[in-house]
């Protein structure tokens, strides 16, 4: 039943053409939750108030955890279900999308009452003091306690409808939410409105993720009798086999994202320390240098059905046109971004808030951030082949490298020899390790592809 137009997506489709149609939509769905944060933080630093805009920042961790469940049912499904489709398994598709939709949506339901429950050991391991944690608080509330599971439900059904190539249905779905979410910010956050701050931004998120939702739930009841993604109960089982294919990829990328919020975490306990303006001004600036971090990982992203569906149906070929020409498109545009983000960084921080300290704080630390961006690059984009190939045990040592080997060990000791400045280069540090270990670990992939079609003629 799969329809022709998919077919040619994958098959036939000039290499440079698939993947920009499949990476474009891609990368505006990974910098839906980009814009989310940069609208909750610009709008709630309209108020000239560190406190709130603190607050968001000592709540990102949370938010952040939300993508260890979309990775794990998410990117795991999507790869199994775009594999299946290049073996024309079309019962382990239906089987997959069904096993990956309920999962997260039963892990949406127990983060929401585990956080709400530990809220109050959550806000000291965030790092809030007495200062910033009401704010925070109030944050969580809706963004957490009440907005986990379509926070998740929305991403993970984007990863869904993305592994058939319908990449722009899955962007259309996720952007909805996120223009309605820059919509409803300034009503809710601003003394003009309704004058809510930082709980204004978390309650605006929540509104925007459940329109998000109802997109895609309409979304696969319109297109029922022309997709094999299926979210029917009957079609949940706990299969040995769906369970294995799943997890197999979705745990490594999972423990990956957890690494990501311990870092995220550690990185604003360290700030807090030396006061809100700080806090702020990290805040600012991680949320700056995530818009082109997200769109190499949406580029990673987007042509994993391409690389899965061109692994198992043996057009070994093609994958590798593929990941080339994604780095080809990649890496210059991140060089150039990174360039810009060197030169401009104080007039970047002064767009979120204007004030001084904030400011000369957020010089420093976005160009520490920025340089990591190439070699970063190089790290998605492998992580991405080992995720769409199966490859889910070189995809978890990567994490375990980025993380707890490199990143977090360079944030001890740069914070002891640079105090606050040197936590902004533990990113390049890591990152130049993996940038290199990646081209290696890809070229090596191809390596022993060709040396398999050799054997095999």
């Amino acid at each position: 039943m799969i329809d022709n137009q998919k077919t040619v997506l994958f098959e036939q489709m000039p290499v440079p053409k698939a993947v920009m149609k499949l990476a474009v939509p891609t990368i505006l769905s990974s910098l839906v939750m980009v814009i989310y944060n940069l609208a909750d933080t610009y709008f709630v630093g309209m108020m000239n108030n560190p406190v709130q805009n603190a607050a968001v920042t000592l709540a990102a961790p949370v938010l952040l955890a939300f993508n260890a469940v979309n990775n794990l049912f998410g990117v795991g499904s999507s790869s199994m279900m775009s594999r299946a489709l290049g073996r024309k398994d079309y019962d382990t598709v239906r089987q997959s999308s069904a096993f990956g939709f309920y999962c997260a949506l039963i892990c949406g339901f127990l983060l929401s009452f585990a956080c709400t429950i530990f809220q109050q050991p959550l806000l000291t391991l965030l790092g809030a003091d007495v200062n910033t944690a009401q704010a925070t608080e109030e944050y969580l509330k809706w963004t957490v306690s009440f907005g986990a599971a379509p926070a998740i439900l929305n991403v993970v059904m984007a990863y869904l409808v993305r592994s058939e190539g319908a990449a722009l249905h899955a962007s259309i779905g996720t952007m909805s939410g996120c223009l309605l979410n820059i919509i409803l910010d300034p009503i809710f956050i601003l003394p003009w409105g309704l004058n809510m701050g930082a709980a204004g931004a978390g309650l605006a998120t929540f509104l925007s993720n459940c329109v998000a939702c109802i997109y895609f739930f309409i979304l696969l009841y319109v297109r029922r009798s022309n997709t094999f993604i299926c979210i029917l109960p009957k079609n949940f089982r706990m299969k040995k086999a769906i369970i294995l294919g799943v997890c197999g990829v979705g745990i490594p990328a999972a423990i990956q994202n957890l690494f990501n919020v311990t870092g995220m975490t550690i990185l604003n306990n360290f700030t807090s320390s030396y006061g809100a303006d700080a806090v702020a001004a990290m805040g600012i600036t991680q949320k700056i240098n995530m818009v082109p971090m997200q769109i190499a990982l949406g580029f990673s992203q987007g042509i994993m059905p391409l690389v899965s569906y061109c692994y198992a149906s043996g057009n070994r070929k093609r994958m590798k046109e593929a990941v080339l020409f994604t780095v080809k498109t990649l890496l210059p545009f991140l060089f150039v971004v990174s360039l810009c983000y060197y030169i401009g960084a104080g007039s970047l921080t002064r767009a979120f808030m204007n004030n001084e300290a904030i400011i000369a704080y957020g010089t420093r630390f976005l160009r520490g951030f920025c340089l990591a961006l190439p070699f970063l690059c190089m790290d998605f984009l492998a992580v991405g082949v080992f995720q769409a190939v199966g490859m889910g045990k070189a995809a978890l040592t990567f994490a375990v490298l980025r993380k707890i080997i490199l990143e977090i060990p360079a944030l001890y000791a740069l914070n002891y020899l640079f105090p606050l400045y040197g936590l902004a280069y533990a990113q390049f540090t890591a990152e130049f390790v993996l940038g290199i270990t990646a081209v290696w670990m890809l070229a090596r992939i191809f390596r022993k592809m060709r040396e398999g079609e050799a054997a095999a003629g």
